[in-house]
């Protein structure tokens, strides 16, 4: 049986998305410990001052010049610059890790979702099913009494007529079923062949209103903002340590002819920043300005994140609202007035047509109702995925199918 937990657990297990944020995570603190390390020694071999005319053309000891070099250079970046670029690869890991927090989260409200639609769909088939064998029972009953000329042949077409659009609607309803059945199974792949568990509860969220300011704070779209700020920060200390030169050291011992003596040279490269004012500091301005710029865009998203999960709630409250008008006046009201249309019918003071009527009226009052608990659902399925929580454990409690849910305000 597909429950509502197992296939939040089957989405998160077949996602390859999350997958590849893992991978990524791990490249980065791959890569935040090669950052750290000294650029590797260079080996160079060269052949220096070779004779090409003459005598002594092409000889390696007659010419007291020439020379076989083995040199060994070696580049010192300082222990501050190398913690600065390894620390830039630790934020990236962050922010991958915080990428895939975000995606994990919309992953579990797509799967909620697609669960709620494939389960929904269900019941309005099923209630569709259950008019139809209604309306069929009717009609028989119908042309019997039509048979023992007890009635005409208009009730007769009028039965007919009934089940014709009861059909109708049936075959709308499969195929929204189907569509909602394979919609489950992108996210959760060949187990969504199987029948479904109960409800879970959708009357109430972990978002509790009065802390909504806190809880946007773990919101995973600030997350990832937070940790691209920390990325721009990372860059901001690389751009300062640049600005202090990387020098490189090398070692070279030549080899000439025997009559001739062997030659040791050391060197040192300095960088030259003599225009500092126009590039290193540059560089550094624009990584500051980029921190702004993160910060602005965070800010702005807060605002929209706020205003977004203040209408889910509204949106979510209203609908468990609906909810409790239908199961408390509408649904009875309407199949009071099919009890009492049937009364009048069997006292002739009613035509067939009416019940039909009112029996569709009922139907269409039950649809709609799981129609807005559909609704009221999906807006669930939101707040409840909106901020990540630990994995294991993270469906709520399964409520009896078919019962009418309350609203409790956090």
């Amino acid at each position: 049986m597909l429950t509502f937990d197992v296939a939040m657990d089957a989405a998160l297990a077949r996602s390859e998305t999350i997958k590849s944020q893992d991978a990524a995570t791990r490249a980065a603190r791959e890569m935040a410990v090669s950052a750290g390390r000294r650029p590797d020694p260079v080996l160079r071999l060269s052949l220096n001052n070779l004779p090409i005319e003459g005598p002594m053309r092409y000889s390696l000891t007659g010419e007291r010049m020439t020379m076989r070099s083995v040199e060994i250079m070696q580049s010192f970046t300082g222990s501050e610059k190398r913690q600065a670029r390894s620390l830039r690869y630790e934020r990236e890991a962050e922010f991958a890790s915080s990428t895939r927090s975000m995606q994990g989260s919309k992953l579990l409200a797509q799967t909620a979702r697609a669960w709620f639609d494939r389960y929904f769909q269900e019941q309005m088939l099923e209630l569709l099913q259950l008019q139809r064998e209604e309306a069929d029972r009717v009609k028989e009953a119908v042309e019997s009494a039509y048979r023992s000329g007890r009635s005409s042949q208009a009730d007769v077409l009028i039965a007919h007529t009934a089940i014709a659009r009861i059909d109708d609607r049936l075959h709308e309803a499969r195929a929204d079923f189907s569509n909602a059945n394979a919609l489950l199974r992108r996210w959760v792949g060949d187990v969504a062949s199987q029948p479904l568990g109960l409800l879970p509860k959708i009357d109430r969220t972990r978002l509790v209103e009065s802390q909504l300011n806190d809880d946007l704070d773990r919101h995973p779209d600030i997350a990832v903002m937070n940790a691209r700020e920390r990325v721009a920060l990372a860059d901001v200390e690389i751009a300062k340590q640049e600005r202090s030169a990387d020098w490189s050291w090398s070692l070279m011992y030549s080899k000439r002819g025997n009559q001739y003596g062997d030659m040791v040279s050391l060197g040192a490269s300095i960088p030259l920043q003599w225009d500092q004012a126009r590039k290193q500091d540059r560089e550094l301005v624009a990584r500051l300005e980029r921190v702004e710029q993160v910060r602005s865009e965070r800010e702005e998203m807060r605002r929209e994140r706020l205003f977004e999960v203040q209408r889910l709630l509204a949106s979510w409250r209203s609908g468990l609202s609906r909810l409790a008008d239908y199961d408390k006046t509408l649904i009875p009201l309407a199949s009071e007035r099919v009890q009492a249309l049937e009364a009048a019918f069997r006292g002739g003071k009613a035509p067939l047509a009416a019940i039909f009527d009112a029996q569709r009226m009922v139907v269409d009052t039950q649809l709609e109702r799981l129609r807005i608990q559909k609704q009221a659902a999906a807006w669930w399925a939101d707040l409840e995925y909106l901020i990540p929580q630990n994995q294991s454990g993270h469906g709520p409690t399964a409520s009896a199918p078919n019962q009418p849910t309350q609203e409790q305000k956090p």
